[in-house]
């Protein structure tokens, strides 16, 4: 019998030695739309080499949505993430539907400040149990690296957060812009500040706002002085901020600047960082200031697990963006940076992620590693139809570090995905004035770019024959293709809308839709920056699936790849 027993577990542990020496390698290209992606083959070398399908999304096709269902294998319904935003159900205001931050439970008063007597904590919303924790669970060495809707980071192997992780104001990006324009005036704009400043003998000081302070009283946002001097000949400034100076010139953009945010003096501070870009010296100032994120080198944020995780990556690549959306498409939008300077910005973001892919694989030896790029999903939203050519860069630097991820590992499987397509967005939909003017206001309300939540559930079939029979009097085309019906599970019920609206192609709902507000136009065009989009219909914007081996679904959806990725796993251990 001993024998038996010692036999058996030999080729457990043969089994698990084996297993552990697969390697499987995801990247995930948000974005990525099937229909570009056929109409440029020959310029996707690396791509064109895999094989490849189209791949069915969520419903709604929403970035944090789809991708808590590749990671869960859970429809919305069952891991709760229905939109970027859900709506509280008492005061329907709206709220970020992927995570939560809860101050410290005890404190103590001392004259202006409150300190702490326990630890805020930020907890993930997401339902469901992620397939690479249980990988790590059979002794998969697993590595996640900005995956979407997974903050702060499920707390197995190593992870780096994406999507959805905050800036140090705990915004999903603020900016701030600085001029002495006498024309301007200080103001919150979406996504941003502008600020108006005084030039005086060519210097002024810029005050770069951090987090709150969350040990006063009155939470007085903390902030850092910026120190600026003009050449009084040339067009090149300084910016001064505690020990760092960056010389700029007109046009140009910084690294990261590193600042100590102070909370209390001499005692506890906070370490940020931002990028300066100096649009305008002359004969105007016009000073940009990225988003204060998080320093991966003194992280502040539960932005990687373990947190020596992002310490490490910022040792040995440098500083990198911590922020979960770091393209700022709101700055672009408000006419704070123009188009060649966003894509400038953007490229930033683009050298980052390819500096921590490279990493990823320096370090890769076995097992899974997954990997996201924004790049293509940010840039198709101002890019799309307009600047094919600009657009198509991003896809080829994607396809080369296919390409690299490929030569590197040539026996590994290599899985490349993405959440949804791509389509215009022409028309913006308002609507809160539409069920107004139906005579649906005391009955329903939408917040968020998909969801419609009911007042009156026995209004909910006229409800949607009326949204289906509903036309664009401009063109008479239709502006809703589809309504799905929720049916959360119990605890989801409280936070679930009751229908999903799928637009058609070209219509979207308004950003004032999105904050549950009220227009005065049922329909509007889009004039903004902003052109295109996938929060429509599901089956207009399906996403991309390549595989270096046969995939054996005919039409495979996001839902089912976490579990092909387990089984990858499991052949192994059977072969």
């Amino acid at each position: 019998m001993w024998r038996r027993v010692l036999a058996l577990a030999a080729v457990a542990l043969c089994g698990c030695a084996h297993v552990r020496s697969k390697k499987v390698i995801v990247i995930g290209v948000d974005g990525m739309d099937p229909g570009f992606v056929e109409a440029h083959w020959a310029d996707l070398p690396n791509l064109k080499q895999m094989r490849f399908s189209r791949l069915g999304t969520t419903t709604p096709p929403q970035s944090p949505v789809a991708w808590s269902t590749f990671a869960t294998g859970l429809d919305p319904a069952e891991h709760g993430i229905f939109d970027f935003v859900h709506r509280d159900p008492v005061t329907h205001a709206p709220f970020l539907s992927t995570d939560r931050t809860d101050g410290p439970r005890f404190q103590i008063g001392i004259g202006p400040y409150v300190l702490p007597l326990s630890g805020s904590r930020v907890t993930a919303l997401r339902h469901g149990r992620p397939f690479w924790q249980t990988l790590a669970d059979r002794g998969v060495p697993v590595t996640v690296i900005r995956m979407p809707a997974n903050y702060p980071p499920t707390p197995v192997g190593l992870a780096l957060s994406g999507m959805g992780t905050p800036d140090l104001r705990g915004t999903q990006g603020t900016f701030q812009f600085f001029t002495d324009d006498p024309d301007e005036v200080s103001r919150d704009v979406s996504g941003g500040e502008i600020r108006t400043v005084a030039l005086v003998n060519g210097h002024c000081d810029l005050r770069v706002e951090g987090p709150a302070n969350s040990l006063r009283k009155d939470r007085r946002p903390s902030a850092v002085n910026v120190a600026v001097d003009l050449d009084p000949d040339q067009p090149y400034a300084r910016f001064r901020t505690g020990g760092e100076d960056a010389i700029l010139r007109q046009g140009e953009w910084s690294d990261w600047i590193g600042a100590e945010f102070k909370l209390i003096p001499h005692m506890a501070s906070v370490r940020g960082m931002f990028r300066v870009y100096a649009k305008q010296l002359r004969p105007r100032l016009e000073i940009y200031v990225s988003p204060v994120n998080a320093d991966p080198a003194a992280p502040t944020l539960p932005t990687s697990y373990p947190a020596s995780f992002a310490r490490r990556l910022a040792e040995e690549i440098g500083p990198f963006s911590t922020l979960g959306i770091p393209e700022d498409t709101s700055a672009l939008r408000q006419g704070v940076l123009e188009l060649g300077e966003f894509l400038t910005q953007s490229g930033l973001v683009l050298n980052d992620e390819r500096r921590m892919l490279d990493n990823a694989l320096k370090h890769f030896s076995s097992g899974l590693l997954f990997f996201y790029f924004s790049s293509v999903d940010q840039n198709s939203h101002i890019l799309w139809s307009k600047h094919d050519d600009e657009l198509l860069k991003v896809y080829r630097a994607v396809d080369e570090c296919v390409g690299r991820a490929r030569r590197q590992f040539p026996m590994a499987d290599v899985m490349v995905m993405s959440d949804h397509g791509f389509t215009s967005f022409e028309r913006a939909v308002n609507l809160n004035r539409w069920l107004t003017n139906r005579g649906f206001g005391d009955k329903a309300y939408a917040v968020g770019l998909n969801a419609l939540y009911l007042k009156e559930p026995g209004a909910k079939d006229g409800l949607i024959a009326q949204l289906l029979a509903w036309r664009d009097p401009e063109n008479g085309r239709a502006v809703v293709e589809t309504v799905e019906r929720m049916r959360p599970t119990a605890e989801n019920a409280k936070i679930a809308p009751d229908l999903i609206v799928g637009y058609a192609r070209g219509y979207r709902a308004s950003w004032r839709t999105g904050l549950g507000e009220t227009a005065d136009a049922e329909l509007e065009n889009n004039n903004e920056a902003w052109i295109a989009d996938h929060c429509v219909n599901a089956a207009d914007v399906p996403g991309v699936l390549f595989t270096s081996w046969d995939y054996a679904a005919a039409q495979p959806t996001l839902k089912e790849l976490g579990g092909a990725i387990l089984r990858l796993f499991e052949a192994h251990t059977e072969d």
